[in-house]
């Protein structure tokens, strides 16, 4: 179940990195309470998720699904580079996220 959770926590992420994009510096009222209630339902689901779960597993993972999830929506929806080595360092990073949750014993 922690792993459950901190899959979804680390979606919210990728949820709140890409709506500040949106809130415009938090001058656009509805992008803004969107971004930071996903700010706060990642954060406290990551939370629960490493009361079970090695935190440096369950940061690290956190941070990779964010990470990798908000370029590729950058690619996507804001036109941004997705050159060859951009691609290659995403796929690097989708392997150290499954390497830990291999590696985690749980």
């Amino acid at each position: 179940m922690a792993w459950i959770l901190l899959v979804v926590a680390g979606l919210l992420e990728v949820g709140w990195a890409i709506g500040l994009k949106y809130t415009e510096g938090f001058t656009r009222p509805l992008p803004t309470v969107l971004t930071v209630l996903s700010m706060i339902a990642s954060m406290g689901l990551l939370g629960v998720a490493a009361r079970t779960l090695p935190i440096g597993t369950a940061y690290g993972v956190w941070v990779g699904i964010g990470a990798v999830g908000a370029a590729i929506l950058g690619i996507a929806l804001f036109h941004e580079p997705a050159g060859a080595a951009r691609v290659a360092f995403m796929v690097l990073m989708v392997v150290a996220i499954v390497g830990l949750k291999v590696t985690s014993g749980q």
